[in-house]
This record gives structure tokens, C-alpha cells and sequence, in this order.
């Protein structure tokens, strides 16, 4: 009787190794279709979900989940992947998004904007003063530098739509957003976190981090969400005025007292060096040369308006889509525009930023210049 028992047992085991074996051999059969380069040696496999438009780029982008052996998720869009550490979403590594100094709403973001009329405004405002400028509908308004400088971020309703307005004096990039997350539109502050010495942001719905430069969540629950932007210009304020008489101007009646009109970041803009780490660094600008950059298909482009404005017009293809820069003298500023089948121009809102932040949020991108 005993010898029975463990005539079975032996049976039992000799199966259950033999069962162990295929199931291996089958994930080792999925393996070869995962990039190892996006692995930290853990065995995944790719499953197609929903696919997802991105709203700040042109064209589609197919969204993947990655599963692990030990139940890791990895969410990705295209070519970025969104990992899960010790239960925190993220795609960015963690270690790269550090404090920049303030904490958390320290850099108090504007949530009640007051506006004056541009004649009120001339008593404090030179006309070379530069801002970012939006219109929406039938309502003008530009946003000073020296107010956003101490602020970086205004939670406005311009035209009775929600618009983000956002600056990153490290990276000179000004642009304006759709707070549209999951359907809901939510208010943004500053984190007091900095990825590659840019803007961090975070939503008031999840506590979601999200950068500036990309337009997206890196951290927390909404990881991997990209935000739509709006058409703007970091133009001067002198150029914005003679077009638009009407329009309205930030007031410095912010409800927080700043050194409005000093900034505190001195000569920074105009001398080499960041104040804070960058990943990597690409020589075919310098390092502070402004730049308007777009992504198309998960793709990135930057186009460097000096050489625009030498020639006035300029017709690229890129990704398959026929882009138009033009120089507006206007404005003294260059819009970006996609040109259609029909020859029609459709405008695309790029990323306006210092090269070398542009460069390190899209280490492959191309340039035109």
C-alpha cells in the first residue's frame, strides 16, 4: 500500500514538471516580439487595447499593454512605456523627476485671474514686454511674463471655455492647454517638481504629475493621458495691442504679493547652462535658441523660427503631412500650419520652448533650420 502511494507521488510530480515546462516554453515563445530595450529584466507580452488619439499632435497613436510575469503592467503609446513601481505609475524613471525648490504650491498658480484694458496695462508694461497671447471666440488676452514668472500657471476661463495657461521660465516655453481629463475639466498647480529642469505640473482631480513639455501625466493615476493644446503666440506686448484694442491683460491684482516687473531669475535666459540636470543634450542649436516643436504619428519635430523668418514661408513634409511655417510680421512670431489635400491651411499649436528642453523630452526628434 505504501509503495503504491508513492508509486503516485512520484506520477503526480513527473506531470506537474512536465505541465511547468510548456507553460515556460510558451512565455518563452512571447518573448522575442518585446523590444528588451523597454525590459528591466522581466518577461512581458504585448496585448492590443482601445487605440487613443493624441489631441496635442496630428494622427493616431495605438496604445499597448504590457503584462509581466509577476502581473507588472506596462501601459505604453508608441514607443514609451508606462511602468508600475512599488504601486506608483509612471513613464518617466522616478529618479529623474526631482524638487526644483519650492514646494508643493509654492510657486502659487493664479486661479482667479483679474484682467485691464491694454491703456491701464501701458502704466506697467513696456511694449517689448513678452507674454503669451490667446483668443478664443470673441475674447483677446495676453499674460505677461513678469506676472507668470512668479506664478507659472493660470487656471482662466477665456470665452467660456477652461483654458490652462502655462510658463516655465527655466525652459521659456509658454503654452496653453485644454484641462480636458477623462471628460472633466480640472485645475492645475504647480508640484514644485522639475523633469529635465522643466515644469511639473499637477491636477486637483488625481494628484496626478504631469509635464509641461509634453503635455502629458508621468506620474500617478492619470500616467500616460495627454492633454490638448490650444493655439497661442509668445509675442510682445506692443504687437499684441495694435491688433487687438479690446483685448484684456492679466492684472497684477493676483491676491499674492510678488516683485511684479523683477525677475528673478536675472540673466539666466541669455547665459549658457540650466539650473538644474537635463538628460540629453543635442548640439545642432544652441542649447537657448527658442524652438517650436510638433509630434505627428509619435514622431517629434522642431522648427527654429530665425531660419523661417530668413525666408518667410517654408513648406515641409513631415510624417506624411505637408507643414507650413510662416513668418508673421504682424506678430514678429512664426505659426505653424498643416496644409490639406485641398490646399486649405489647418493650424497645428506646437510647443514653444529653449531647444535644449525640447531636445531632452524628444531625444530623436528632427530639426529644421
Amino acid at each position: 500500500m505504501g509503495k503504491n502511494i508513492i508509486i503516485i507521488l512520484i506520477l503526480l510530480i513527473g506531470l506537474g514538471g512536465l505541465l511547468f515546462w510548456q507553460a515556460s516554453r510558451q512565455q518563452v515563445l512571447v518573448e522575442p516580439q518585446i523590444s528588451q530595450s523597454s525590459l528591466t529584466g522581466t518577461k512581458q507580452f504585448d496585448q492590443e487595447i482601445s487605440p487613443s488619439a493624441s489631441k496635442n499632435s496630428v494622427g493616431a497613436q495605438t496604445q499597448k499593454r504590457r503584462v509581466s510575469m509577476d502581473g507588472t503592467r506596462y501601459d505604453s503609446v508608441e514607443s514609451k512605456k508606462i511602468m508600475i513601481t512599488d504601486g506608483v505609475k509612471h513613464s518617466v524613471p522616478l529618479d529623474e523627476i526631482i524638487g526644483g525648490g519650492p514646494p508643493k504650491d509654492g510657486i502659487p498658480s493664479i486661479d482667479n485671474p483679474k484682467f485691464i484694458s491694454f491703456q491701464e496695462a501701458n502704466k506697467t508694461l513696456p511694449d517689448n514686454e513678452p507674454g503669451i497671447a490667446l483668443e478664443i471666440g470673441s475674447v483677446s488676452r495676453f499674460y505677461p511674463f513678469q506676472i507668470l514668472v512668479w506664478h507659472e500657471i493660470v487656471n482662466d476661463i477665456v470665452g467660456g471655455k477652461q483654458a490652462l495657461i502655462t510658463y516655465c521660465p527655466l525652459c521659456l516655453s509658454g503654452i496653453v492647454f485644454d484641462p480636458l481629463v477623462n471628460g472633466e475639466r480640472v485645475e492645475f498647480g504647480t508640484s514644485g517638481k522639475l523633469w529635465n529642469s522643466n515644469l511639473v505640473m499637477y491636477d486637483r482631480k488625481t494628484d496626478s504629475l504631469w509635464s509641461q513639455i509634453l503635455g502629458e501625466a508621468i506620474m500617478g493615476e492619470q500616467t500616460g493621458k495627454q492633454l490638448a493644446v490650444l493655439p497661442s503666440d509668445q509675442i510682445r506686448f506692443g504687437e499684441w495691442k495694435k491688433l487687438h484694442p479690446n483685448g484684456e491683460v492679466l492684472s497684477r491684482d493676483t491676491g499674492a504679493e510678488r516683485f511684479y516687473g523683477q525677475d528673478p531669475y536675472g540673466d539666466y535666459y541669455t547665459t549658457p547652462g540650466t539650473f538644474f540636470p537635463v538628460g540629453k543634450q543635442d548640439s545642432r542649436l544652441p542649447e537657448k535658441e527658442f524652438i517650436l516643436g510638433i509630434v505627428i504619428n509619435g514622431k517629434a519635430k522642431a522648427y527654429w523660427p530665425p531660419a523661417v523668418k530668413k525666408t518667410g514661408k517654408i513648406e515641409d513634409v513631415f510624417q506624411g503631412k505637408t507643414i507650413v511655417a510662416e513668418y508673421e510680421k504682424n506678430i514678429d512670431a512664426v505659426r505653424l500650419f498643416e496644409k490639406k489635400s485641398n490646399g486649405t491651411l489647418e493650424r497645428i499649436n506646437p510647443f514653444g520652448a529653449f531647444w535644449f528642453s525640447w531636445a531632452a523630452a524628444h531625444p530623436d526628434t528632427e530639426l529644421y533650420k
